[in-house]
């Protein structure tokens, strides 16, 4: 029964709860709207920074946690108390718990890494907002607001580097890397989606000590795949052709749709079920 448990959900946001295409959220608005009545938080899990999240949170009204640069930073509402830890710092109006490593220890790690490999590797730091805007189709403001690291450095995916070449070299040095078609990104070695996850769970506070705590998330490419493997209830969402290749096989259950309208019919069905 629902009202046994304390139900928190982690979500991806581009291509998950935000289409793929247009960014678009409609389709969920009305049950994260039920959601945050019933007091279930939505915790958006992504690569976007800090700044890219406050504005998508703030449109859609949450207050929850979130969780920044894949895993690098969990960012929790000074005020929130269904989320309690004794190790974490103050940032602004938030309580930071860092995972991940400061943004100039990031940028000196990937120039390290590129002599390592005789070759160059472009991040964010090295491009202007504009640039960013072209290589990737955000909005200036957006590319700006993507430019505003506080823990990780994405790159420019060198081609002519395998992927576990690039992993070596990373490993090296004391880092982590997400590997992408277009972008990479280089972490904080504790940085990880799967890790900010389960110590966010872990300082959760459940209204009663006796309601057990579930887990559901959501995510649809395999940057998401740690953060599936440690929930209850792992939702894949697919694309336009399926699910991602990398995430085929693993454990959970595959949304009816993609975007918005398989995430709401998914968390849907599953709280369903649980009730």
């Amino acid at each position: 029964m629902l009202t046994d448990t304390f139900v928190i959900i982690y979500t991806d946001l581009d291509g998950t709860l935000l289409d793929s295409e247009d960014y678009n959220y409609q389709p969920a608005l009305p049950l994260i709207k039920q959601l945050t009545q019933q007091q279930i938080p939505i915790v958006p899990v992504t690569s976007k920074t800090r700044q890219e999240v406050e504005p998508l949170r703030q449109e859609i009204g949450l207050t929850t946690p979130f969780i920044v640069e894949n895993g690098s930073g969990i960012f929790i509402e000074a005020e929130d108390q269904q989320f309690i830890s004794n190790t974490d710092q103050m940032f602004g109006s938030y309580r930071l718990i860092k995972l991940g490593c400061p943004y100039q220890q990031a940028r000196t790690g990937l120039k390290a890494i590129a002599s390592d490999l005789q070759t160059t590797l472009t991040g964010f730091g090295d491009l202007t907002a504009q640039e960013i805007a072209n290589l990737t189709g955000l909005s200036l403001k957006d590319a700006q607001r993507a430019k505003a690291r506080e823990f990780s450095e994405p790159f420019i995916t060198p081609k002519d580097i395998t992927a576990q070449t690039l992993g070596n070299a990373v490993n090296k040095r004391g880092f982590r890397v997400v590997v992408g078609d277009r972008f990479s990104h280089l972490l904080g070695g504790k940085a990880d989606k799967g890790e900010a996850v389960n110590l966010l769970t872990q300082l959760s506070q459940p209204s009663s000590v006796s309601k057990k705590v579930i887990t559901i998330g959501l995510g649809n490419s395999p940057n998401d795949r740690r953060m599936l493997d440690v929930v209850d209830f792992p939702v894949i969402i697919p694309g336009k052709k399926g699910p991602h290749p990398g995430l085929v096989g693993i454990r959970g259950e595959v949304a009816p749709g993609g975007g918005p309208q398989g995430w709401t019919e998914a968390v849907a069905a599953i709280l369903a079920r649980l009730a």
